[in-house]
């Protein structure tokens, strides 16, 4: 199993929707999602907030315009400054929604516990791809994930022998060869800050040359303007000003950040976007909340993750977390999904 993949993207999808997925642009949703209508006969108002990610600020924004739609009385308000700040915005009952594009660290639960004697619950909503991304006019081919290491940590826990701080050192030449990268980054109010700390440089301390930004955004955005820039956020983000380069693990075979590299295990950086919530296990999920979550594991709610850039997920994992929630799910379909035959280094 590779080693570097986050375990939680552990589901089942189909062969056939796996195939030909080149491109975010090319995705389409799975058959058996089922199209959203609203529950009949019920008027939902009130307010339902979100505090979290700016990873999924756009997504979340785009969920909420759309449900506003079938549900005008109620009032949606997004906050995205960081993953770290959905704990506390949970635990003050100051949002309804945690986003965040990591899990929890346990100092977080062991405080929402404490308050509330149960455990936050995590809603897997979609899938990401985390790129390594350089301006558009850069020409290297590939990294290594030693080398993305080696690029951003000063400790080098993955092994690489050298520091790199040269173009030159991935395989540049001409007026590359002796330009400095330049490296840009999230700070540490961010999942993604933490999630490409732990996975990407083995926990290693980031460089002290890396440039924080507040958000994904600002990441991509000065990569564009910086030609000799390199940075991370989620896929997302990308826009034509700049390029997600191809990974690998073992220095053999490289893998762009694709659907089925993620759902294979193949691309290194895959992730699930999680939207945590307050559910006492011994009561109905607020009404509410639970219509808005149906709609995001609807057709027309995945296919905003597709439109925000990201990558969704299948009936079969829809189904499971409504399942976990108490919400009615009805495949649009009554045929069984054909599980995916896995690779020993798959995650499913």
């Amino acid at each position: 199993m590779n080693k570097f993949f986050h375990r939680g993207v552990a589901a089942i999808f189909s062969a056939s929707f796996l195939m030909g997925l080149a491109s975010a642009q090319q995705m389409k949703v799975d058959k058996e999602l089922p199209s959203f209508k609203p529950t009949p006969n019920v008027k939902y108002e009130g307010r339902l907030s979100a505090v979290g990610s700016d990873t999924m600020i756009n997504v979340m924004n785009l969920w909420g315009e759309a449900f506003k739609k079938h549900h005008p009385e109620v009032r949606i308000q997004v906050e995205g400054k960081g993953s770290s700040t959905a704990p506390p915005a949970l635990i003050e009952g100051t949002s309804q929604f945690g986003p965040m594009s990591r899990a929890m660290k346990d100092a977080e639960k062991d405080a929402f516990i404490k308050k509330f004697g149960y455990e936050p619950f995590p809603v897997r909503t979609s899938l990401d791809a985390l790129a390594v991304f350089v301006n558009k006019n850069n020409p290297v081919a590939s990294m290594t994930m030693e080398q993305v290491d080696a690029i951003f940590s000063k400790a080098r826990k993955l092994g690489h022998g050298e520091d790199i701080t040269t173009w030159g050192q991935l395989g540049l030449g001409g007026d590359w060869f002796a330009a400095r990268l330049s490296l840009y980054g999230r700070n540490s109010a961010s999942g993604t800050y933490g999630y490409f700390k732990k996975v990407a440089l083995g926990k290693g301390d980031y460089k002290d040359t890396v440039k924080e930004q507040p958000g994904s955004a600002g990441v991509v955005n000065s990569i564009s303007s910086d030609e000799f820039g390199v940075g991370y956020s989620g896929i997302g983000y990308l826009t034509s000003s700049v390029r997600a380069v191809p990974l690998s693990v073992d220095g053999e075979e490289y893998f762009e950040a694709s659907l089925a590299n993620v759902v294979s295990g193949d691309y290194p950086l895959g992730r699930f976007l999680y939207v945590y919530i307050n559910k006492n296990p011994k009561k109905a999920l607020d009404p509410v909340q639970a219509e808005f979550l149906r709609f995001v594991f609807s057709k027309e709610g995945q296919e905003i993750v597709i439109k925000s850039g990201y990558l969704p997920i299948t009936a079969g994992v829809a189904e499971r977390e409504c399942k976990s929630l108490g919400i009615p799910f009805q495949r649009s379909k009554k045929t069984k999904l054909k599980p995916l035959q896995a690779s020993a280094k798959s995650p499913i």
